[in-house]
């Protein structure tokens, strides 16, 4: 066998192991749902590589969020017709298929807009030759172990790039120290997870509070569900550097640092914020890029209410989801604004601290606000965010977007801003 023959024949093992993997862990993780997984990939693929490449994008979006729809709408049924508790096994195959829809559609997108070619060269007329080595990167794409329930999102391109390099020693070298260092971090924040929620704040407490005590529930418990997502997140991008993705392949300087794709948590950043804005662009920062890609820059009207609008869908649509997620949309366009004006009014040093200081708070109220209600998702939390005293924090916000719109109409209209 030739030294080109070897080398295609080990990246076919590549994808093979890592696409069996995917199998195993499917199986393990979700039993016989993990069917409702594979039915999603398979005829995704099947719709990619028989739909024309400038439809191609709208057809796997609208069979993904059929398929995904379908099956949240039965987890309605069981848990608010039935009265039944969800079972571990479905939720996560609902969290693989919303993962699933991620890969999909950036999957779709990228053939739209010929970034990818999913037909050999000689065979682009003829879609019935579709060859195993041709197709087995797709599969792996979507079903891959190391991304199949978690993982930050990355190209295909990309994904096939370091498939094709990580097998160098140094590569393997330095994902493992990555994740390493990931695995410890997760396991920090574990702890102080722990901490939280053994000692500090107890989210049995929610309905019980009365009057001011309410805020500092919220808040508590709306740090333990945001430290729970950060070491999820850690484990999942552990995991993704271990298989070799996500880091540059010239390893001069063995750094955990991605090339090309956006790990998705950045503690410090979403922990020191003071504008809304910049911590909805920060969290889970490689959906944030597809949300903006698949719906904010496409969407011709109210592109911010679509896209919020649309992750309440892809999350399930639960009464609090669609609650919390408007909310975040109006919470981001007041954000805008407030920031905007108020920024302007504060010129002094001491006036500046005073000013981050207090948005800073606000800020994280707002924030643990909106946790609360998409992750609680029931009616008897949405009752109880709305006559606590923790809806003054979006009030303000609603007010101030009120006053900062009205404002600036009346500011567009002044007859003395047009005079020369």
């Amino acid at each position: 066998m030739e030294f080109g023959q070897t080398e295609a024949f080990l990246l076919l093992c590549r994808y093979a192991f890592l696409l069996v993997g995917g199998f195993i862990l499917a199986g393990a993780a979700m039993g016989y749902y993990a069917l409702l997984v594979f039915v999603s990939a398979f005829c995704s693929l099947a719709v990619i590589h028989s739909a024309d490449w400038q439809q191609v994008h709208k057809w796997a979006f609208f069979f993904q969020m059929t398929w995904q729809t379908l099956c949240h709408l039965w987890l309605h049924y069981k848990e608010y017709y039935l009265q039944e508790t969800a079972c571990p096994r479905f939720s996560i195959t609902l969290s693989a298929l919303m993962l699933m829809t991620q890969k999909v559609t950036s999957l779709a997108l990228d053939i739209h807009e010929r970034k990818v070619r999913v037909w050999l060269p000689d065979a682009e007329k003829d879609a019935l030759r579709w060859h195993l080595p041709q197709a087995l990167p797709f599969c792996t794409y979507l079903l891959s172990f190391p991304t199949l329930l978690g993982g930050p999102l990355c190209s295909f391109n990309r994904f096939q790039t370091w498939i094709k390099y990580s097998r160098r020693t140094s590569s393997s070298q330095c994902s493992l120290w990555a994740a390493t260092q990931k695995g410890l971090g997760a396991l920090m924040v574990s702890l102080l997870k722990n901490i939280v929620r053994g000692y500090i704040c107890s989210q049995a407490d929610l309905t019980d509070c009365i009057h001011f005590g309410c805020i500092y529930v919220m808040w508590t418990s709306a740090l333990f569900l945001r430290l729970s997502y950060y070491s999820n997140w850690m484990v999942d991008e552990s995991l993704f550097l271990a298989a070799g993705l996500g880091l540059k392949l010239d390893c001069d300087h063995c750094v955990g640092t991605a090339d090309g794709v956006l790990m998705d948590t950045d503690i410090w950043t979403l922990e020191t914020t003071n504008t809304i804005a910049v911590f909805t662009r920060t969290w889970n920062k490689s959906t944030a890029q597809w949300l903006r890609r698949l719906i904010f820059q496409r969407s011709k009207s109210h592109p911010l209410m679509a896209t919020f609008a649309f992750s309440a869908w892809w999350h399930g649509l639960h009464p609090g989801q669609v609650f919390g997620f408007l909310c975040w949309a109006v919470m981001v366009e007041a954000d805008y604004r407030f920031h905007r004006f108020f920024s302007s009014v504060a010129k002094s040093q001491p006036q500046k601290l005073v000013y981050q200081s207090l948005t800073w708070c606000h800020t994280q109220l707002v924030v643990a606000y909106i946790i609360i209600a998409v992750e609680m998702r029931s009616f008897s939390i949405l009752w109880w965010l709305s006559f606590s005293y923790n809806s003054f924090f979006p009030v303000v916000y609603v007010i101030s977007l009120l006053f900062l719109a009205k404002k600036r109409v009346i500011s567009s209209t002044d007859p003395h801003l047009h005079t020369s």
